[in-house]
C-alpha cells in the first residue's frame, strides 16, 4: 500500500548530498574497506549478519560528517577514517537493536537480520560491532573523541528506554518526543560531526558550531523521515508506507493530529496505537486525519527550524568546500519531502 499526500512543490530546487559525497569520496574508500576488515570474525555468521545490513545500500551520512568536519579544520592523518568508522559501527548496531525492539521485517528495502538470522543474533553482532567501534576509537589515541562517542552511545541507549516509556501513549508530548528523538537520533549526529574538528585540533567555538550542527542537524532528519512514513513513497523509505503506524510508533505527525482532534478521533488515535487496530482502513483513516491537521506540514516546519539553527551554528566560520557541502545536506535532508 502506497498513499502519497504531496508535501512540497514539485519544481523546487531539490538540494544534494552529491558535493559532500564528492568531498568525501577518497576518504569513504577508507572507511569501507575498514569497515569490511573490522566487521570480519571468525565467527562465520558475524560477518554474514554485519554485511547483510552493512552492504544495503544506505547513504552513510553520519561517517561522511565525521570526514568532512575533520577536513574542514585541515585535519592531516588517518584517525578520522577510524571515527567514521567508529560512527557507522554505532549506527550499524543501533539499527540492529532497534529493529528487534520495534519488530520491524524491512530495513532499507530488505528484510531485516532478525527476519534471517533471528532476535538473538542481531542484538549480539550489535554489541560486537559496538566493541569493535571503542577498540578503533581507543586506536585514535584522543581522549576528547572516545568521551563525546561513548557519550553518545550512552544517550542513545537512554533514548531507547526513554521511547520504550512512551510507546503507544498517546498523552506523549511534543517534549517527550523531541526528548527522545534528540538522544536516539540527534545524539549521533552530534557526535559524528564534533570529532572532526577535535582530533584537528580545533578551537572550542569550532568544535561547539559543529556539535551544535550535528544536533539539529539529526533532529530536522527524523522529523522529516517521521513525515516521509505518512506521506512517502515504499520505495524510497526503504520500507513500508505506514510502518510507524502499524507498529504503534508515537512519532510528532501522531502527536500533532491527536492533540489537535476532536474526541472521536482522539479515541481512533487510542484504538489505533494504543489497542493495535491498525490495518489498512485504520491507516487511510490516519492518513486522512494527519492531512486534515496538517500534522505533516507541522512537522516540516519544526524541521526547517532546526535545519536553520544548524545552519546558523556554521555562519560564523570561514566558509571552505566543507562548509558548503555541510549546509547543503541541511537542505538535502528537509527535502527529502519532495
Amino acid at each position: 500500500m502506497g498513499v502519497v499526500i504531496p508535501l512540497e512543490d514539485k519544481n523546487r530546487n531539490i538540494a544534494s548530498v552529491k558535493p559532500l559525497v564528492d568531498l568525501t569520496k577518497t576518504d569513504m574508500g577508507r572507511v569501507n574497506q575498514q569497515i569490511l576488515s573490522k566487521a570480519g570474525s571468525d565467527v562465520e555468521m558475524i560477518p554474514e549478519v554485519a554485511n547483510h545490513l552493512i552492504s544495503s545500500g544506505g547513504k552513510r551520512l553520519r561517517p561522511m560528517l565525521t570526514l568532512a568536519s575533520a577536513t574542514m579544520f585541515g585535519y592531516e592523518g588517518d584517525g578520522h577514517i577510524k571515527l567514521a568508522t567508529s560512527v557507522e559501527f554505532m549506527h550499524t548496531a543501533t539499527l540492529l537493536h532497534d529493529d528487534v525492539v520495534d519488530e520491524s521485517d524491512l530495513r532499507r528495502g530488505k528484510s531485516t537480520a532478525r527476519m534471517i538470522w533471528g532476535n538473538q543474533a542481531s542484538v549480539l553482532v550489535g554489541d560486537f560491532l559496538l566493541g569493535q567501534a571503542f577498540k578503533m576509537m581507543v586506536e585514535v589515541g584522543s581522549i576528547d573523541a572516545l568521551d563525546v562517542l561513548s557519550s553518545a552511545a550512552s544517550i542513545i541507549a537512554e533514548g531507547e528506554v526513554l521511547q520504550l516509556s512512551v510507546a503507544k501513549n498517546m498523552e506523549t508530548t511534543e517534549d517527550d518526543y523531541l526528548a527522545v528523538i534528540r538522544a536516539k537520533t540527534a545524539a549521533l549526529f552530534s557526535a559524528a560531526a564534533e570529532v572532526g574538528p577535535i582530533i584537528a585540533g580545533a578551537k572550542k567555538a569550532e568544535r561547539d558550531a559543529l556539535r551544535s550542527y550535528g544536533t539539529n542537524l539529526g533532529l530536522a532528519f527524523q522529523l522529516v523521515d517521521d513525515v516521509l512514513d505518512y506521506g512517502g513513497k515504499a520505495q524510497d523509505l526503504g520500507k513500508n508506507v505506514g510502518d510507524d503506524f502499524r507498529e504503534g510508533k508515537i512519532t510528532l505527525p501522531v502527536v500533532l493530529s491527536y492533540r489537535r482532534g476532536n474526541d472521536e478521533e482522539r479515541a481512533f488515535w487510542r484504538s489505533a496505537i494504543e489497542e493495535g487496530r491498525n490495518d489498512d482502513e485504520a491507516l487511510e483513516k490516519a492518513l486522512s486525519l494527519i492531512a486534515r491537521s496538517n500534522a505533516l506540514k507541522d512537522t516540516i516546519a519544526r524541521a526547517e527550524h532546526y535545519g536553520a539553527i544548524a545552519r546558523d551554528a556554521l555562519a560564523p566560520l570561514a566558509d571552505t568546500p566543507a562548509k558548503s557541502a555541510l549546509l547543503e545536506v541541511i537542505d538535502f535532508c528537509i527535502s527529502r519531502v519532495n
